[in-house]
């Protein structure tokens, strides 16, 4: 018998934050009426995540992989394997709120090709920019030097339903015969730029994305990476230069290198001037990669 909803997250290591996430999505479908089942991708977890799944959680379906696939590759597995009408892409480190599952399928079955993500909040239940452009050449200069986040220029939060370029894919909901013509993760792409890629490839089929604020998930994933410089900035790197490789033209890719080659040197003076080895080291490295 089909059911509604396939729920997958991917895991590593994240055990207490796993528990917490599966814990409130089977609340949250608690008040819905949709048949749904849970898969639970991991990627190798030795903090205890497989004992705790077995213990608590004995009704989810698992995907025990013996080496860290990756995101992609990952919620690949989970896609494949799901016997839904619709998928529920959700990150391990994200808490859903109310009844938010239910009205995102709910807004899905309005818009039936169209890939959705809900309002993602910060612990604070502030919003979190969780949507935006995609990267034209003007995106990324404003993401690189003008603080774009911050200005509103490179990714936001509306307060209506709308289409937009890309949603956070922290959560992103839509029909599994979606997923199923070609438009599964690239693997290539271990962390970082996934959706990006995806719901790219998505526009170029026909397939447009909303964004849609009456559904709420708290993203701890903000809150908890603001003190690890270095992994982040050298993800953007990777994502900027896997992007325009892939979907860019030779011109663009030339300038999007060239964009961050100033941003690292300037970023490695700042770090010189200011004494901040950390930073010296991270665009350094990021220098390299360019």
């Amino acid at each position: 018998m089909a059911i509604d909803v396939s729920i997958i997250i991917v895991s590593f290591n994240t055990k207490k934050l796993t528990e917490d996430c599966l814990a409130s999505t089977i609340r949250s479908l608690k008040e819905s009426k949709l048949t749904y089942e849970i898969i639970l991708v991991d990627n190798v977890s030795t903090d205890g995540t497989r004992q705790m799944l077995r213990k608590k959680f004995p009704s989810v379906r698992t995907i025990f992989n013996n080496e860290n696939v990756g995101f992609g590759r990952g919620n690949n597995q989970g896609i494949l394997a799901a016997t839904g009408e619709y998928i529920v892409l959700l990150n391990s480190d994200t808490v859903v709120l109310n009844n938010a599952l239910g009205k995102l399928v709910s807004f899905g079955r309005q818009h039936p090709n169209a890939f959705i993500g809900p309002k993602l909040l910060n612990p604070d239940r502030s919003a979190q920019r969780s949507c935006g452009p995609f990267f034209s050449l003007p995106v990324v200069f404003a993401a690189l030097f003008l603080k774009g986040d911050v200005l509103g220029l490179t990714r936001w939060s509306p307060e209506s339903a709308r289409k937009v370029d890309w949603v956070s894919g922290a959560c992103i909901v839509a029909p599994k015969k979606l997923f199923m013509q070609d438009l599964l993760f690239d693997e290539k792409i271990f962390m970082y730029m996934e959706e990006i890629d995806l719901l790219m490839r998505a526009r170029q089929k026909g397939y447009p994305t909303y964004f849609y604020p009456r559904s709420h998930i708290v993203h701890l994933g903000a809150a908890s990476s603001t003190n690890k410089r270095k992994g982040p900035v050298l993800n953007i790197y990777r994502g900027f230069l896997y992007i325009y490789t892939k979907h860019g033209s030779l011109l663009g890719l030339f300038l999007v290198r060239l964009m961050l080659k100033v941003k690292a040197v300037i970023a490695w003076t700042i770090g010189a001037v200011l004494g901040d080895d950390l930073l010296k080291e991270t665009y350094a490295e990021a220098y390299k990669m360019v």
